[in-house]
């Protein structure tokens, strides 16, 4: 008797344990955009089901006329998904197109242009505006070069020129930039300061900017297939730096599709035959993350973002040399790390990224008794429940949380 009394005690205990489990309380979910989604002839409920149960929220792809645009708009509906407009019609009457589609529950934009020159910026800022004399609400859409872009390409030589032309001349709700950084068995040298240039042109802005994941094979020098670290590092680091949505390219092989610049883009979550890779269950996975830990980055304030490691850091960025007041030692043996300190609501997030995708590192983060830790179900725990050192798998993101400091009156 007195065993099963103590194990009903115990049971209790776990049971309340779990229940009182303290847990982020989002204000929303990050934006979750699939690039080259689903193709016209694919147009299903179960496609876009399939979509949905990727963790996708927003799914664009060009369509060959407005019929098609508004069948897949409505069996988006059906889903729950979110989409951009691309169609002919949009170019040649747009003010009918968007009268035609603007109250439609999956309509969240319309697409512009991918990768203007800035000599393409005016006319893409009239046809905005027209799109928004009738339109206010949903968002026009115009994704920018990455800064490796060469001058013929972007038609200035000076990169930051060729963003702040574009924020100032398109009507915009948010910036898009992408970028495929991660190689077979190296990061590319400028993606972090291309984050640094867009996040710093978008706040001047007040605006948002959204960035990009690789979901498919690109060339032969980047990863194959896309692993969960590459994916990893390249979201979290994304979110590190305030992206306000996150856009995987592609969702649906592009070489069935439309194959913009000759590359051989297979291997992506859904395969050209219209089977899903391997690929499609790490999107799942990342996309659950992303929206378990939405309630760190929607709406957040970037304070600052450093990076540590041996040796040189990456152009453009500033290494770590102070952390905040509730943060007494955050140590990464030497190894190459992003930190961010994020703000929101009452709470500041301190964020270290394992920038290696081929390595765990090992992380050393000791705070007071203030600072509590962020699992990726979005569960609050007490920091001092973990051991101050512990392993950071490849491309990995650890998170601490602690009361934002209070200013001086």
């Amino acid at each position: 008797m007195r065993k099963i009394i103590l194990l009903s005690l115990f049971i209790i205990s776990y049971v309340g344990n779990v229940i009182c489990q303290e847990k982020l309380e989002p204000k929303g979910q990050i934006p979750i955009l699939a690039w080259y989604s689903i193709p016209v002839g694919e147009t299903t409920v179960a496609r876009y089901q399939e979509m949905k149960d990727a963790g996708i929220t927003h799914s664009f792809t060009g369509f060959p006329s407005a019929d098609a645009m508004q069948k897949a708009l409505d069996v988006a509906a059906k889903v729950g998904i979110k989409m951009v407009v691309s169609c002919p019609e949009l170019k040649t009457d747009p003010e009918k197109t968007v009268k035609r589609f603007m109250n439609h529950p999956a309509v969240v934009g319309y697409h512009l242009q991918d990768e203007p020159s800035i000599r393409q910026l005016k006319g893409l800022g009239e046809w905005g505006r027209r799109i928004q004399s009738i339109d206010k609400k949903n968002f026009c859409y115009v994704n920018l070069f990455p800064n490796f872009a060469d001058s013929a390409q972007l038609g200035t030589k000076d990169y930051l020129e060729y963003v702040r032309e574009y924020v100032k001349q398109i009507p915009l709700q948010f910036v898009s930039f992408d970028y495929y950084p991660v190689m077979k068995d190296h990061l590319s040298k400028t993606w972090y300061q291309n984050l640094e240039q867009i996040s710093g042109e978008a706040q001047k802005a007040g605006l948002p900017f959204w960035a990009f994941a690789l979901t498919t094979n690109y060339d032969e020098n980047h990863v194959t297939p896309q692993t969960l670290a590459a994916m990893r590092l390249q979201v979290y680091s994304d979110l590190a730096y305030g992206a306000q949505g996150i856009q995987y390219f592609t969702y649906w092989s592009a070489t069935s599709i439309n194959t913009p610049s000759g590359e051989d883009q297979r291997g992506a979550p859904i395969s050209a035959a219209g089977k899903r890779s391997v690929v499609y269950d790490r999107v799942k996975l990342m996309s659950e993350e992303i929206k378990n830990l939405s309630g760190v980055f929607i709406g957040s304030k970037v304070i600052w973002v450093r990076h540590t490691g041996k040796g040189m850091i990456p152009g453009g960025t500033i290494r770590l040399t102070t952390l905040p007041d509730a943060i007494k030692v955050l140590d990464t043996g030497g190894a190459p790390a992003l930190v961010s300190l994020l703000e929101n609501g009452e709470n500041s997030f301190l964020l270290i990224v394992n920038k290696d995708f081929l390595n765990s590192i090992t992380l050393t983060v000791y705070g007071d008794e203030s600072v509590k830790k962020i699992l990726k179900d979005g569960t609050i725990v007490p920091a001092d429940a973990y051991e101050s050192s512990m392993e950071l798998d490849p491309g990995d993101i650890a998170i601490y949380m602690f009361p934002k400091a209070k200013k001086n009156p």
